[in-house]
């Protein structure tokens, strides 16, 4: 399994889908946000990905964290299953993509089981499976 890390975040692809975890509770200050970026290009090189994003762990995202993620973000993915750590957020989540449309599929989960089964489902969907 193909792993890459640094102090605060860790991925690694696991049946052909993407999987972060913090490593500790971390600010999404732009700074770490350009960071997660740069890592998850390092470890997909240069091949699209299907990514389990588990949001556990991040404390607060800056809106200029949030704008730039927004715009340099969703390069380089097919899809991104966010696992959250309430109902709440994964309703404000998924509320908000309705209204945004984004270009790379996003959905919220609360269960890291049901995110992964989604992104199975795209990949079926797209004949990547």
């Amino acid at each position: 399994m193909k792993e890459v890390e640094n102090d605060f975040i860790k991925f690694w692809i696991e049946d052909d889908i993407l999987h972060s975890q913090f490593k500790k509770t971390t600010e999404g200050t732009i700074e770490n946000i350009k960071a997660i970026i740069d890592l998850r290009h390092q470890i997909s090189a240069e091949k699209k990905q299907y990514w389990c994003y588990d949001f556990n762990g991040i404390k607060s995202y800056e809106k200029d964290a949030r704008d730039y993620a927004d715009k340099n973000g969703q390069e380089g993915l097919y899809a991104c299953a966010a696992v959250l750590n309430s109902h709440i957020a994964k309703f404000i989540l998924n509320a908000f993509m309705v209204l945004k449309k984004p270009t790379v599929p996003l959905r919220g989960f609360t269960q890291k089981s049901e995110a992964i089964h989604w992104l199975n489902e795209l990949k079926k969907k797209n004949g990547q499976f």
